[in-house]
């Protein structure tokens, strides 16, 4: 049975809950216990990444839409490709807050190792 901190919440919930938002992933890095947890930092840092990756991602697929919008006129074959790109990022997610649940630890490429430098695991 996992250890449950004084608020009742265990580190595999914890962590599951800091990829809901960026805002819990930063209230568990800012208060203790959670900020003692390798487990819970970890999760919440590559929540953080996700999440400036997901908006960073964002910002250039939308100029770019807009671009291949007026230039090529393809605006129907973009909205396929931007529901593919969102089915994807949920997917990745979804991937993300189960493998929290269940207490394992799944490494994003590139931000993971990110995460887990600022995790100091």
């Amino acid at each position: 049975m996992p250890d449950a901190t004084q608020s009742g919440l265990s580190d595999n919930a914890a962590s599951a809950i800091s990829y809901l938002t960026f805002i819990p992933a930063i209230v568990f890095l800012a208060t203790p216990p959670y900020n003692q947890s390798p487990t819970v930092r970890f999760h919440s840092w590559q929540s953080i990444f996700l999440t400036v990756a997901a908006v960073a991602f964002w910002i250039v697929f939308t100029i770019f839409r807009i671009i291949v919008a007026f230039t090529i006129h393809l605006g129907f074959l973009m909205l396929f490709v931007s529901m593919f790109c969102w089915l994807a990022w949920f997917l990745i997610w979804l991937l993300c807050v189960i493998n929290a649940v269940n207490g394992k630890r799944i490494t994003l490429p590139i931000i993971g190792p990110l995460a887990a430098k600022q995790a100091g695991v």
